[in-house]
């Protein structure tokens, strides 16, 4: 059933476990998590992110990604991760999207807050909800206007706890994406989570904390956030990563066309989901 974070995250936030958002960018990946999801019998955020919109087009990931969340025997919010242009986001409310994360970290904090506020009344107007980023997670991958930080670079863009009650309450957003120490891709080197900052944000405000740059932590990384209050972990590489490993069993296998490969692709990435939902804590909460 097509559900927006609201539906999902508040009881996550209250019995302190986490849903995670799976982006995807093709079928394979979109049937590989809602089968996870069905098995596992847990709610699940699903969706892709402004950056990834090359590899599979919004609209088109609409036509599927839409209907099968409502046909769906678990919740399944369908949501627009990092959207870094308020065209592409109201783009993505009137395809459908249950969900849409307005990312405006870059900005200046009045700047931030203005335009999370305007899209957050317009997204309530369709009934979707809106997360928002303070603070900035930054890309170990570099590129795309980020350079790769070291853990002590990384630390001066830190969300600050009364700034995210403050930002919070003046933008009404649903969910809030907090810097601690995360980065988006693969990492270069071992990262080291503030998790007294994630306590003390938490202490501050109800709203659901969202940890960005969730593939390659350690387990006990994520079991600690998630005890200290993250409700939703982004993750993408290693679903990526996943999937390719497949296709390249697929090819020792003496598999030479892609239907041949595609089960394989399909079964990687389920299993790899389910891993995650199991250290999450979100199976049975259907």
């Amino acid at each position: 059933m097509l559900v927006n974070m609201n539906e999902v995250l508040k009881n996550a936030a209250k019995e302190r476990y986490s849903l995670g958002l799976f982006n995807t960018i093709n079928l394979e990946m979109a049937r590989a998590v809602l089968a996870a999801a069905e098995e596992k019998r847990s709610p699940v955020i699903i969706g892709t992110a402004e950056i990834l919109l090359p590899y599979g087009p919004l609209e088109e990931l609409s036509y599927f990604l839409i209907p099968m969340a409502k046909r769906a025997s678990v919740p399944v919010v369908v949501h627009y991760d990092h959207g870094l242009t308020f065209e592409k986001c109201m783009e993505a409310l009137k395809l459908g999207f249950s969900s849409i994360m307005y990312d405006c970290s870059t900005d200046t904090y009045e700047e931030n807050v203005r335009k999370v506020r305007e899209l957050t009344k317009i997204a309530h107007a369709f009934g979707a909800t809106v997360e928002g980023e303070l603070g900035h997670v930054g890309n170990n991958e570099g590129g795309g206007g980020d350079e790769v930080m070291s853990a002590e670079e990384m630390e001066a863009f830190y969300t600050d706890p009364l700034q995210a009650k403050d930002f919070v309450e003046k933008t009404g957003v649903d969910a809030l994406a907090i810097a601690v120490g995360t980065a988006h891709g693969a990492y270069k080197f071992k990262p080291k989570l503030d998790f007294e900052r994630i306590s003390k944000i938490k202490e501050l405000i109800d709203t659901p904390l969202v940890l960005h740059g969730g593939s390659g932590l350690s387990d006990d990384d994520f079991k600690k956030a998630i005890a200290c209050g993250i409700s939703k972990v982004n993750i993408f590489t290693d679903l990526n990563m996943a999937g390719f490993a497949a296709m390249q069993k697929a090819a020792s296998d003496g598999k030479n066309c892609v239907t041949d490969a595609i089960p394989y692709q399909i079964e990687a990435m389920k299993e790899a989901v389910k891993i995650k939902m199991d250290l999450f804590g979100s199976p049975n909460r259907v």
